[in-house]
């Protein structure tokens, strides 16, 4: 079947003119409905990025390794996070390393400077270098980490032959019901596995639909989504997307951002998932297309702050001068399920 082109789905206007359309592909899916939005191409192939640690964390409670390691909800959503590296992420990977007689040497992410400000100038001023403790994935590795110990396996835990990474392609091969023998590797050095947007957003619905009680895949999956909305300073931080909008929703929704323009989001009340991807990458459109998505499902209040900053701006140049404003377009702002 041939691929269907991007949709315009956010522009970005300076003055009176319209200066940038940000184009993309967007799917919304009900767990019993099926899909019931989509803008672009729904089977448009994708890289999910980071949008995916909930599905690459499931191994690690399915295994019985969260519990073994006594894992709590606040390391369950540092598993899914992309975090900024400030000390409330820090200190909490550093304990949980200590926890299971590990260190910082044992990651495999790569270190990165954090993008927290008080932790840059900590860093900074004492004249030290940031570590794979700041790298905004050291959670998700450090639940790696847990499986890998848990089954006895080796330290090398992001080749893609290892027992880790085959349990995360299993996973997510069996929630979005695709083939995943495609994969990549991201900026943190770890697989990740490609396939449609309709097959991620279904898995998001089924993250949505799961109920405590329903067996060990269900069971694992309402854990991580409770656990991002109830932590949702651990799964970004202070200023950042995933962390403003769930604040925003209480626990309307459960959300994660990804590289290169992805956006995920899982919602409970209505059975419902989301995934999108903005072509050219841009952040400032994959924001500003799921406050849109979420706002229309009815889980983000339009009249929010969180939902009129990311939708509208205003843009500000340096002298805090109103310059511009985003503006979504139509088709999507006009949907409804």
């Amino acid at each position: 079947m041939a691929e269907t082109a991007d949709a315009p789905l956010v522009e970005v206007h300076r003055g009176p003119i319209r200066e940038c359309v940000h184009r993309g592909h967007a799917v919304i899916w009900h767990d019993d409905a099926g899909m019931i939005g989509a803008w672009g191409d729904a089977e448009a192939y994708v890289l999910p990025r980071s949008s995916a640690k909930m599905i690459q964390a499931l191994p690690l409670i399915e295994s019985g390794a969260a519990d073994a390691a006594g894992l709590t909800p606040e390391h369950l959503a540092l598993a899914c996070a992309s975090h900024n590296g400030a000390a409330i992420h820090t200190d909490r990977v550093t304990q949980w390393l200590s926890d299971l007689g590990l260190s910082e040497a044992d990651l495999r992410c790569g270190p990165q400077e954090p993008s927290d400000l008080p932790a840059r100038n900590d860093l900074v001023c004492s004249h030290t270098a940031p570590d794979q403790r700041h790298n905004n994935c050291s959670g998700k590795h450090s639940g790696f980490l847990t499986l890998s110990q848990h089954l006895g396996a080796g330290p090398e835990y992001i080749d893609p032959d290892h027992p880790v990474q085959r349990a995360i392609a299993d996973a997510t091969a069996s929630v979005t019901g695709e083939d995943v023998s495609d994969y990549a590797i991201d900026g943190c050095s770890a697989p990740n596995f490609a396939g449609s947007l309709a097959g991620f957003a279904c898995a998001m619905a089924r993250f949505a639909a799961a109920k405590p009680g329903g067996g060990a895949r269900q069971d694992a999956k309402v854990r991580l989504r409770n656990a991002m909305m109830a932590h949702p300073d651990l799964v970004a931080g202070e200023g950042r997307a995933c962390t403003r909008l769930m604040r925003a929703m209480g626990k309307g929704a459960a959300v994660k951002t990804g590289a290169e323009g992805v956006f995920f989001a899982i919602i409970p009340e209505h059975k419902m998932g989301v995934a999108l991807k903005i072509s050219d990458g841009a952040t400032r459109g994959s924001e500003a297309a799921l406050a849109q998505i979420l706002a229309n499902i009815g889980v983000l209040d339009q009249a929010h702050p969180v939902f009129q900053e990311l939708t509208h701006g205003p843009i500000r140049n340096r002298r805090d001068v109103e310059t511009g404003h985003y503006k979504v377009v139509h088709d999507l702002a006009a949907w409804r399920p």
